[in-house]
């Protein structure tokens, strides 16, 4: 009987022991699993780009931020020029080159400030590509925190393109500030943006005629026919110089 009673009670102890172990094991996991669900963070699915913009930027041209009247543009023009001479209308801040047979490509452009102006005929003796710039010694005198020199470059105010005037300090030329085209602003010289000169410069040979006309005197260019294709080689986006506007030919 007491042997009985002994093995019960074992009995007894060793289920109660497994139920206590059955336990342990599962209290003791719960906190893990409770920890790993506080750490877990769904991964947000990531949105591919439109197709339009997996491929490089097209950036914009300095001449389509020009207003219309100053965009590059095919005229009907009644002058006795010839072929390939340019005629600046200074009143109007127009470019004409004569294509011959009553028309002419039209540029917008920026010409000399008021005292700046000046009118006559030249010729075009020298050509450059991104010129470097030399102010001249009058300019200096006027404005002395200019640069002597300055190196061609997407900086210079002379821009990407000149053709020099006979042996005066004119000259027809691009500009780092599209933002002048259509102004009254230079010290005498004419300025197109970077990508008219461009397409001038291509165009303007060494020994060209270059007719000014007077501020008050201009040009009167009929409807026009149609637009001139534009240049898209050049890289745009060019920033400004650091200098006042009126300070620069």
């Amino acid at each position: 009987m007491t042997k009985l009673a002994t093995g019960h009670r074992c009995a007894s102890r060793r289920t109660a022991s497994l139920i206590a172990g059955v336990a342990a094991l599962f209290v003791a996991g719960a906190p893990a699993s409770h920890a790993q669900s506080l750490g877990y963070a769904p991964v947000e699915q990531q949105a591919f780009p439109p197709d339009d913009a997996t491929g490089p930027a097209v950036e914009q041209g300095e001449d389509s931020q020009l207003p219309d009247r100053l965009r590059r543009t095919i005229v009907n023009l009644d002058t006795r020029e010839a072929p390939g001479t340019v005629i600046i209308d200074t009143g109007n801040t127009y470019l004409y080159y004569v294509l011959g047979g009553g028309r002419a490509l039209r540029y917008g452009v920026g010409v000399g400030r008021e005292g700046f102006t000046w009118s006559g005929v030249q010729t075009v003796t020298r050509k450059a590509e991104w010129p470097d710039w030399h102010p001249p010694a009058q300019m200096i005198a006027r404005q002395p925190y200019l640069p002597r020199f300055m190196a061609g470059g997407p900086g210079n105010p002379l821009g990407a393109r000149a053709m020099y005037l006979g042996s005066s300090e004119y000259r027809i030329h691009g500009t780092n500030d599209p933002s002048t085209i259509g102004k009254f602003v230079s010290s005498g010289c004419i300025r197109l943006t970077n990508e008219d000169v461009s397409d001038l410069f291509s165009r303007v040979q060494v020994g060209s005629k270059v007719v000014v006309l007077p501020k008050g005197g201009s040009l009167q260019a009929r409807t026009n026919v149609d637009r001139a294709p534009r240049v898209t080689s050049l890289p745009s986006g060019r920033q400004a110089m650091s200098l006042p506007v009126a300070a620069v030919n």
